[in-house]
């Protein structure tokens, strides 16, 4: 008797931060279980999550993805400060010469090497930081394309080099403004470059230039990238979704202005979120046959969040991040259950 050929499964990891790590939570469940893609599409910090399961710098996806709570702020610091200055960098040549000083500054990096040692140490190495990034030098000004430097630590954590020659195909999506057109660029493609123009959120980070023109962010357009993943891939057996940002618990009374400007950003992605994924299952889930495209195995992140914990949900403190990593990885444990069949998991 022949035996049945190998389910398809892709996974869609869409935009979201600091939320991304209930992404990064859930895929270290299924990786546990012994889960593997076939395709990995990603829009926005999807990509980060992506690329540290598919080529971390070091060691494996599952140490590479659990310590990206590790970007963080101390909660002490957190509290007087509620800024990530260890994401949002300071723009400027001059500011990325500082920063390239610090990384070469032996005492400076036995301090953060240090930070998984405790609570005080991680105190102890944020502080460091953010005396550092205080004393930065910045071009910041009101002909700003944007107010942060694009990400510059990413090459620390992800080997590009690396991603051509994996097994899985890999997509990332990112929206061309001078031509008004979405790409998605596949694993042959994707460098440092791409990532940054894939991570361009508006205000946030000036648009990136690229050779056909300047990109922004593509979550903030298609956050799950479902339109070209199903025209590269007509047919896929089972599409696990990751969608943390197509949730009403993300929106609530503000708690400051901070956090009213945050719900100004989040309220809109929420909206397209939801779209996206109501119109692919109502209207495009389905071939020229009238047969379904994929079977959309979602995730259910909302039943380890507790309201008092949603309302933090989209702070940078270190202890958020952390819950929301074990959340996410209590949802995906609850997946592989749940779709164990689906999914080849044995028992």
């Amino acid at each position: 008797m022949a035996q049945s050929a190998k389910p398809s499964i892709a996974l869609v990891l869409g935009g979201g931060a600091p939320n991304a790590t209930l992404m990064a939570g859930a895929l270290v469940a299924l990786t546990e279980a012994g889960v593997k893609f076939d395709i990995i599409s990603a829009s926005g910090a999807g990509a980060l999550v992506g690329l540290l399961y598919a080529v971390p710098k070091q060691g494996d996806a599952i140490s590479a993805l659990g310590k990206l709570a590790d970007l963080g702020v101390s909660d002490p610091i957190y509290k007087l400060f509620p800024v990530n200055y260890k994401v949002f960098n300071k723009p400027g040549m001059l500011a990325d010469a500082w920063r390239a000083l610090q990384a070469r500054n032996p005492v400076l990096q036995a301090i953060q090497q240090q930070a998984d040692q405790g609570p005080a140490q991680r105190l102890l190495a944020d502080w460091t930081s953010l005396l550092l990034a205080s004393l930065s030098p910045s071009s910041l000004s009101g002909d700003s394309q944007g107010m942060c430097a694009h990400v510059p630590f990413i090459d620390q954590v992800v080997d590009f080099a690396k991603l051509k020659d994996i097994q899985p195909q890999f997509y990332l999506n990112a929206y061309n403004i001078t031509h008004g057109a979405m790409r998605c660029w596949d694993k042959r493609e994707i460098n440092h470059d791409h990532f940054l123009a894939a991570l361009s959120f508006p205000f946030i980070y000036p648009p990136y230039r690229l050779e056909d023109g300047d990109y922004i962010e593509g979550a903030a357009i298609d956050t799950l990238n479902f339109k070209r993943l199903f025209e590269l891939h007509p047919h896929i057996d089972y599409t696990v979704v990751f969608d943390v940002l197509g949730s009403d618990r993300l929106l609530h009374p503000p708690r400051n202005l901070y956090d009213a400007w945050v719900q100004s950003i989040i309220a809109p992605l929420t909206a397209i979120a939801r779209d996206d994924l109501r119109l692919f299952e109502a209207l495009h889930n389905r071939d020229e046959r009238g047969q379904p495209r994929t079977e959309v195995l979602k995730i259910n992140f909302d039943a380890h969040i507790g309201k008092e914990t949603s309302r933090e949900e989209l702070d940078w403190s270190y202890s958020n991040l952390s819950r929301l990593y074990q959340a996410g990885y209590q949802a995906g444990k609850d997946a592989c259950r749940q779709y164990a069949r689906q999914l080849s998991i044995k028992a």
